[in-house]
């Protein structure tokens, strides 16, 4: 673990009262089996027993460390990767299997900004740099909360506005996090900001997602403005 405390739900308190929208919209019949089908992902937990959640870690450790053997799920060599401990499965109990996907996502579609932000290439890091896996399942949970995807049908603008993009690409969830990450990283590095800053750093970045999902020119998730952050 990187610092004194655990990370996983510490940065997830937020309101989605701020941009509420009467909940009186339709949806089309190909956003409603989208917004469906995501919904159904969120509720999928990890289970460290299920062979199909164990591959699916095995092939994230294969996509961050190709040339490194990896000595079994539980492991200290976990660690490199940001988890909080040996055994990765305690750290998606806040989040569940979606976080995993997501970063097995970012790992195989843009491998180029992955592996960049995992080793922290890009400029001055601090002393104590936010753990790499443990910060992708917050921005898991902190997208799931800013969206209000729990809901039936999300309430506030940014969610409304992201259930158009859904029906667009049905990838837009899994591209939209690979965005956040990206400014998360960019906003760690314009605020110089050290381990316990986390929290400001996620609520700033959320800000601006909220900010640039609400831009009413935006038709494909591709369209945001911070998705040329992304590298392939």
């Amino acid at each position: 673990m990187v610092g004194p405390r655990s990370w996983t739900g510490l940065f997830t308190r937020s309101s989605n009262k701020r941009n509420e929208k009467p909940d009186d919209y339709s949806l089309s019949p190909l956003q409603e089996q989208r917004l469906l089908r995501l919904q159904a992902r969120l509720q999928v937990p990890f289970d460290e027993n299920r062979p199909d959640h164990q591959e699916a870690l095995k092939a994230l450790w294969h996509a961050a460390f190709p040339d490194v053997a990896l000595r079994g799920l539980i492991s200290e060599q976990w660690k490199e990767m940001g988890w909080q401990g040996s055994n990765p499965s305690t750290d998606f109990r806040g989040c569940g299997f979606i976080s995993l996907e997501n970063l097995l996502f970012f790992a195989r579609i843009y491998p180029a900004s992955f592996r960049r932000l995992l080793f922290k290439r890009d400029g001055n890091r601090a002393t104590w740099e936010y753990p790499f896996a443990v910060a992708g399942i917050n921005i898991s949970f902190m997208l799931i909360k800013m969206l209000d995807l729990c809901s039936e049908k999300p309430r506030c603008l940014p969610g409304i506005n992201f259930v158009k993009l859904l029906g667009e690409d049905e990838a837009a969830f899994d591209v939209l996090y690979c965005i956040a990450f990206e400014m998360v990283d960019a906003q760690w590095l314009a605020m110089h900001a050290s381990y316990m800053q986390f929290n400001e750093v996620l609520q700033a970045t959320r800000t601006q997602l909220e900010r640039e999902l609400s831009l009413e020119d935006t038709q494909r998730i591709h369209d945001l403005p911070a998705y040329n952050l992304l590298y392939q």
